[in-house]
């Protein structure tokens, strides 16, 4: 008996392009958490402000993500992929007027209408992809989709550090370590600002054009209809469902503590790195030291999934997540900075595994509203880390560095995915 393929072959080019997409919306994650310290510095704003770059992205996920499932349940995948990409290359131009009026709400305006483009592509790509053959294959297919979201997430790191942060003239130190750009005159600053904003802005102009490209090659292929039709009347028996779901309730409340928890960790590892006297573009550095590990940890869980219940482990490395937490809070110097890049080792399975456990018993015809919920719950992202950011303002709290003491934050959502863990892994052996 022949196995079943993968990806079948009228499925491919398909499949290859909307693979892709996984990685476009992974340069954007990852090239923008470091621009809230880049943003902070240049435009002379406290770190609870310059924060709001992550409020302004992530909220456009919280956004979007609903009116998307229900454009796509009502149109079709490739509308949702069009439309998703259009508004991902609109929120990338507009850094261009943002960057000639030097404001920083123009800014946050762009990413926020960029945003609402990824929450189309996200809603849309993942479940298409699951479409693209046969039920028996379809995890194993969207995992392979899936692993080009990390690469898309260092592409942006890497441009981040090598290429945006380094130029950076409003990052240059003195000898003793301590920034230049609040010293200068209010001439100087104008014109290292109009260089720096337009530094910021070049790279977000590029994947926009690359956005264009691919905009217009998806919009000139066939693409099959995988999508089911005629769902639009069911929507109040699906939220119906989804209420009664507790399981699923729990794991769209825990994939936003998650979110949280790997959005803080991650932004805020420049201005731990910048506390110890490490320049932005070094400091960036163990931004993509941290993205190795969450994707080695990725590799390790799969392999320990095959013998370790997966709710179980996700219990497990949340525990291992909430020490690191902790060793980053309590040592001061490189030990807390080791601890604090530790953590995205025992991030690596949270995402996919809550989404998972949050879907399993999930009935067939809800799975894509709900899955927009669990896309939804992104928003976590914008809700904690300007709370992060206030508590970092504050410079020291009992005698230890705030920067240090907020990362009691994440602390918190890691308890919160532990307990979802041993809460659905004791459920599972009645």
């Amino acid at each position: 008996m022949e196995k079943t393929k993968l990806v079948e072959k009228k499925y491919l080019v398909t499949f290859i392009l909307i693979t892709t997409l996984f990685a476009l919306w992974g340069f954007a994650n990852d090239i923008t958490n470091p621009m809230v310290a880049a943003f902070q510095t240049v435009m002379e704003i406290s770190a609870a402000k310059a924060s709001l770059v992550q409020f302004a992205f992530y909220g456009g996920y919280a956004t979007m993500a609903i009116p998307a499932a229900l454009f796509i349940r009502k149109y079709s995948y490739k509308s949702g992929i069009l439309l998703g990409l259009s508004l991902y290359a609109v929120g990338a131009f507009l850094f261009i007027p943002a960057a000639a009026n030097q404001e920083f709400s123009f800014f946050c305006i762009s990413l926020y209408i960029l945003t609402f483009g990824l929450a189309f592509l996200e809603t849309t790509a993942n479940p298409f992809i699951l479409s693209l053959g046969s039920k028996e294959t379809s995890t194993r297919r969207l995992n392979l989709s899936q692993a080009f979201n990390p690469m898309g997430s260092l592409s942006g790191m890497a441009v981040a550090s090598l290429i945006v942060l380094p130029q950076l003239i409003s990052d240059k130190r003195d000898a003793a370590g301590a920034i230049i750009f609040p010293t200068l005159s209010e001439a100087e600053k104008a014109n290292i600002r109009l260089h720096d904003l337009a530094v910021i802005r070049d790279p977000y102009v590029v994947i926009g054009l690359v956005v264009v490209v691919m905009l217009v090659v998806i919009a000139l292929t066939k693409m099959p209809r995988t999508e089911s039709h005629g769902e639009q009347s069911k929507v109040k028996d699906t939220l119906r469902n989804l209420w009664h779901n507790s399981a699923y309730k729990e794991g769209v409340v825990t994939q936003m503590f998650y979110v949280a928890a790997q959005i803080m960790t991650w932004t805020f590892i420049i201005q731990y790195a910048g506390h110890l006297g490490i320049t932005k573009a070094t400091a960036q550095m163990y931004n993509i030291v941290a993205m190795v590990l969450f994707l080695t940890g990725r590799f390790i869980s799969t392999f320990l999934m095959k013998y370790v219940n997966t709710r179980l482990l996700l219990a497990i490395f949340a525990t291992g997540a909430a020490i690191c937490a902790a060793g980053s809070i309590l040592f001061v110097g490189m030990t807390g900075l080791y601890c604090l890049v530790g953590i995205s080792v025992f991030m690596s399975l949270m995402f996919p595994t809550i989404y998972g456990i949050a879907l399993e018993n999930v009935k067939a015809e809800d799975a894509s509203l709900g899955a927009a919920f669990l896309v939804m719950a992104i928003v976590g992202g914008a809700i904690m880390p300007p709370l992060q950011g206030l508590v970092i303002d504050m410079g020291t709290i009992c005698g230890h560095p705030a920067v240090n003491v907020s990362y009691a934050l994440p602390l918190i959502c890691f308890i919160v995915v532990f307990t979802y863990g041993i809460r659905q892994y004791r459920a599972s052996l009645k």
